[in-house]
C-alpha cells in the first residue's frame, strides 16, 4: 500500500477511525472478499460523518486515484447482493 486515506482534519479521532474503516471495507473487497453486511454497516457510519454527496465524490475520488479501488462500484455491488453474501469485487 503506497498511498493514504483521504481525511478531513476537523474530524474527531472516532470519525477518522470509522471512515478508515470504510475505506479498509473497500480494499478487502477487492482483495479478499468482505461481507454485504459489514460493507454497508461501514458505509452508513462514513455517510453520518461525510453526508455531503459532493464531499464523498471528492473523498472517494481521492481514495481512487491513490488505490485503483472504487468506493462507489463496491457499495453498488455490495447494494444488489443478498444480506449475507460476500463482496468480491
Amino acid at each position: 500500500m503506497n498511498y493514504s486515506y483521504p481525511i478531513d482534519e476537523a474530524w474527531s479521532k472516532q470519525e477518522v477511525i470509522d471512515v478508515v474503516n470504510f475505506f479498509s471495507m473497500v480494499e478487502k473487497a477487492y482483495e479478499n472478499g468482505v461481507k454485504q453486511g459489514d460493507l454497508l454497516i461501514a458505509y452508513t457510519r462514513f455517510k453520518q460523518i461525510v453526508p455531503s454527496k459532493s464531499e464523498e465524490k471528492q473523498l472517494c475520488s481521492k481514495f481512487e486515484k491513490g488505490s485503483g479501488y472504487s468506493c462507489y462500484h463496491t457499495v453498488k455491488k455490495a447494494k444488489g447482493l443478498s444480506q449475507g453474501d460476500k463482496v468480491k469485487m
